[in-house]
């Protein structure tokens, strides 16, 4: 995506930018090695999604424990990983991979998030690209 490396941590880190991009949800952490990852309804009152910060070396990448918690059936499961991992790709261009997995133990969360990653992706990349949101 056009956006240097940093822009891009801040779009994964700051919850300004993730409010407007990963389905309204407000990012709490320090991401400092095992610290708390919570995904938070815009007012706060609703948990959906937490985990531990594993590894995080800014900008380039972040490693988390991750669980969702929008559906008790999924909460029920146990934890995966989800990894971000930034790299240059050209002059003010950064490659965003994310890695969702360590879940052969939580098959309903996979199904769940299984096409979730593309719309948080183009969310991300339109906002740092156009400064507005891919949606209202």
């Amino acid at each position: 995506m056009r956006a240097t490396p940093e822009q891009v941590w801040d779009a994964i880190t700051k919850p300004e930018f993730t409010a407007q991009y990963f389905y309204n949800s407000v990012i709490e952490c320090t991401y400092e090695p095992g610290t708390p990852y919570r995904g938070l309804s815009a007012d706060g009152e609703q948990e959906y999604v937490d985990g531990v910060v594993i590894e995080a070396d800014p900008p380039n990448k972040l490693v988390t424990t991750w669980r969702a918690l929008w559906a008790p059936e999924l909460a029920a499961e146990p934890h995966g990983r989800v990894s971000w991992e930034l790299e240059i790709a050209g002059e003010g261009v950064t490659q965003l991979t994310i890695v969702h997995d360590e879940l052969e133990a939580s098959p309903k969360t996979a199904e769940s998030v299984a096409s979730g990653w593309s719309f948080v992706l183009s969310g991300m990349k339109t906002l740092l690209e156009t400064g507005k949101p891919l949606s209202g």
